[in-house]
């Protein structure tokens, strides 16, 4: 594909009137030397020419030795290049056109229906597993843990209120009541588990206001 020639005064020509590269890693004289050999009408010729296109491609791109089969690949940047009108006998078959310019079949994203989405997706998938264990013991075990983890899950997402009774209500509406902790289980105190200089969200967006209004006095001061 190329566009209409335009030249200035000097006879320079613009680089929007050169051809469209179809592979710009390569530069334009790559491109330029793909034009020249496809101008060629011996077949032989044309196939040393080729040769000489990719030793010279691979010099300019080393880094492509890092990929496997980078020769392979080389040669298929070569007919790319070209619009696959190469005529050549190449070490590769010619790549087909509909394969490298196919696009992706779109993968679609797993749809979840996350009841309490503070929680996340992976305690749920926990979850699930603790309801497939079959030993009691170790049931209820698991059941405990998931429940400390539930209260850490919810102090992430909001650090100024907890209610532990509340937790334990929606690990069991999760669960559809078949998921219970022990009666001597005794949650986590909130100290435990965050971290002690954490400062709760209320505070810090009280500091923040607080600031606000001071820098907006200096100014009508």
């Amino acid at each position: 594909m190329t566009k209409e020639s335009s030249s200035n005064s000097t006879g320079m020509q613009y680089n929007t009137s050169l051809s469209v590269m179809t592979n710009a890693e390569y530069g334009r004289s790559i491109h330029r030397m793909i034009e020249y050999c496809l101008t060629l009408e011996d077949r032989n010729e044309r196939s040393r020419c080729a040769s000489s296109i990719v030793r010279v491609m691979i010099i300019l791109n080393p880094q492509m030795k890092e990929f496997a089969e980078y020769e392979h690949k080389i040669w298929d940047h070569l007919h790319i290049i070209s619009n696959y009108k190469l005529d050549i006998d190449s070490p590769f078959p010619k790549p087909r056109p509909e394969l490298i310019e196919s696009k992706p079949e779109i993968v679609p994203y797993p749809k979840s229906s996350i009841r309490f989405k503070h929680y996340g997706k992976i305690l749920e998938d926990l979850l699930k597993k603790a309801l497939a264990e079959t030993d009691p013991k170790a049931k209820e075990v698991f059941t405990e843990q998931l429940a400390q983890l539930m209260k850490r899950h919810y102090l992430n997402w909001n650090r100024d209120s907890v209610n532990d009774q509340l937790i334990l209500e929606q690990l069991e509406n999760l669960s559809e009541g078949n998921l219970k902790v022990g009666e001597n289980f005794r949650f986590l105190h909130t100290s435990e588990i965050l971290p002690k200089n954490a400062i709760p969200q209320n505070q810090i967006q009280h500091a923040v206001k607080k600031k606000s209004n001071n820098m907006h006095k200096k100014k009508k001061r």
